[in-house]
């Protein structure tokens, strides 16, 4: 496995961003399942259409982890509220973690907006526990704040004046969300690669950009309260690994756009890795750079999916 690492100007705390092909693998290097310290995934949006489903459950089958954090919005419950979506691949997805649970696994839910109703059931169930936040301890000694992230939110956290504001924005969001499938079916006619509308317009607009930069401060800024080196959060579907002065921020994206997580292996590196939502028969991996460390680090999932056409 080739890695990346780049270096931070005010830590010795490494990170990497894996680049992953399944060119040349065994049979069984690909049935056998890497295994990982820790893992991060973020925002599935089960009971959603925009969910892949398919890409999430190549990541669960091909990769074991000693714990395994879900970091909110695993359930779409405004989704669902608003309609019955469910396929069997959404509900595959939930049987995976179960047996990953049951074989060891620590599985820390800790949930978001998206599925809030979850947070009246914090405690331990098994090798599964429910919990509003987490510190992970990594090898290499870096203590990691792991939260949502719509707690420092205002749309989402401020007065209940505000609330109709967040579920306009999701059904906003929905909307483009439903049009990516069309879009990328006349793409593929012409031979293109995946593009996302959704996507596109968070990086485009300038508000969205102004609250994501702002979004990303706040939350570095959260975790000095709990003298930590590091906070690890969702809830944006922006995948990145930032510094802001001493402490690190890193953001695990999503899989409804970029479909990504981050792992932690022996030697305590997180790194990011990613699935092609495009390629439904074989999820083939791809790299993802972090964002936020310099110009040449700063292509966003789509972008490196294009490039590897």
């Amino acid at each position: 496995m080739q890695a990346f690492t780049f270096p931070r100007k005010s830590s010795e705390r490494p990170f990497a961003a894996q680049q992953r092909f399944t060119f040349g693998e065994s049979a069984e290097d690909f049935l056998a399942p890497r295994r990982y310290r820790a893992a991060w995934i973020s925002d599935a949006h089960l009971g959603t259409r925009g969910c892949n489903a398919g890409a999430l459950l190549d990541f669960l089958r091909e990769n074991d982890f000693d714990t395994l954090y879900i970091v909110g919005d695993l359930i779409d419950i405004w989704s669902l509220r608003r309609g019955i979506y469910w396929p069997q691949q959404h509900n595959d997805v939930i049987q995976k973690i179960l047996r990953k649970a049951r074989k060891g696994t620590h599985v820390i839910y800790i949930p978001g907006n998206h599925d809030e109703l979850v947070t009246d059931f914090c405690g331990i169930y098994g090798n599964i526990e429910i919990k509003q936040r987490a510190i992970h301890l990594t090898a290499s000694g870096e203590r990691i704040l792991t939260i949502h992230g719509h707690e420092l939110d205002v749309v989402v956290s401020g007065s209940g004046r505000m609330g109709w504001l967040a579920f306009a924005g999701d059904v906003g969001y929905q909307f483009l969300l439903s049009l990516n499938p069309l879009i990328n079916f006349v793409r593929r006619r012409f031979g293109l690669g995946y593009w996302s509308l959704s996507a596109y317009a968070k990086r485009r607009v300038k508000d969205a950009v102004s609250f994501i930069g702002k979004f990303e401060a706040a939350v570095a800024h959260y975790a000095d309260r709990y003298d930590v080196d590091a906070v690890l959060c969702g809830h944006i579907h922006s995948a990145a690994i930032r510094e802001f002065g001493k402490v690190s921020y890193y953001n695990c994206g999503d899989w409804v756009e970029s479909c990504t997580a981050l792992v932690e292996g022996d030697d305590g590196i997180l790194s990011m890795v990613a699935y092609d939502p495009s390629s439904a028969s074989t999820q083939r991996r791809v790299p993802v750079a972090p964002s936020g460390l310099n110009a040449e680090t700063q292509m966003m999932n789509v972008e490196l999916m294009s490039k590897l056409k």
